[in-house]
């Protein structure tokens, strides 16, 4: 049949579960495996995929993607590069899937702070070095997530069906109208992309 490949959208997850434990609500795919286990995967808000392909890396759905943020692929250079004459703000840039993968709103709201730069600036305006700087963020900011199972703000549970506890550690998601955990300013909130987006006004230029 060929290679699986799983997209677990915004809140899905694969789990191992003991073979003929029955099916909760969203748990819509079952496979069982040699060891006698089931891989169930389970996608509340239905946003993921499961698709078969005799070849993933060129299935029309992965070819315009860009590289993932914690490779060697991915650096300061490419995003500036990528980033000239672009008047997009920089906040939608680095979360463009063709550009760099998996940089959710969270995470670029959090490097983008870490690095010291406006959400709201133009992308193709902003200097090498400060891509440098925000790409290095960005490999940081992942990382330290992972390290702490994601980050749970409502239904995520992690692998081993754990929440994650990375919120415990944010910055400026989510904290619009509180003050800054560096210098005390009142975060501001705009709408950048039709995401919400919180920055320092002083910490970030």
């Amino acid at each position: 049949v060929g290679p699986l490949t799983s997209h677990l959208g915004m809140s899905g997850n694969l789990r191992l579960v003991e073979l003929g434990l029955p099916a909760a609500k969203h748990e819509h795919v079952d496979i069982e495996l040699e060891s006698g286990l089931m891989l169930r995967y389970t996608d509340p808000r239905r946003f993921g995929a499961m698709l078969w392909s005799l070849d993933p890396l060129n299935h029309e759905l992965l070819l315009r993607l860009g590289p993932e943020p914690l490779t060697d692929l991915f650096d300061g250079e490419r995003l500036f590069q990528l980033s000239r004459g672009r008047s997009m703000a920089v906040k939608p840039f680095i979360m463009d899937n063709a550009v760099v993968v998996g940089v959710g709103n969270i995470y670029a709201t959090e490097a983008l702070f870490a690095a010291g730069i406006d959400p709201r600036r133009e992308a193709g305006g902003i200097s090498r070095a400060r891509y440098l700087k925000l790409a290095t963020e960005i490999k940081r900011v992942l990382a330290a997530a992972i390290e702490q199972g994601g980050t749970t703000l409502r239904d995520f549970i992690g692998g081993d069906g754990q929440p994650g506890y990375f919120q415990q550690e944010l910055f400026v998601y989510g904290r619009g109208g509180q003050p800054c955990k560096v210098c005390g300013t009142e975060l501001r909130e705009v709408k950048l992309g039709q995401r919400a987006s919180v920055y320092c006004p002083r910490c970030q230029r």
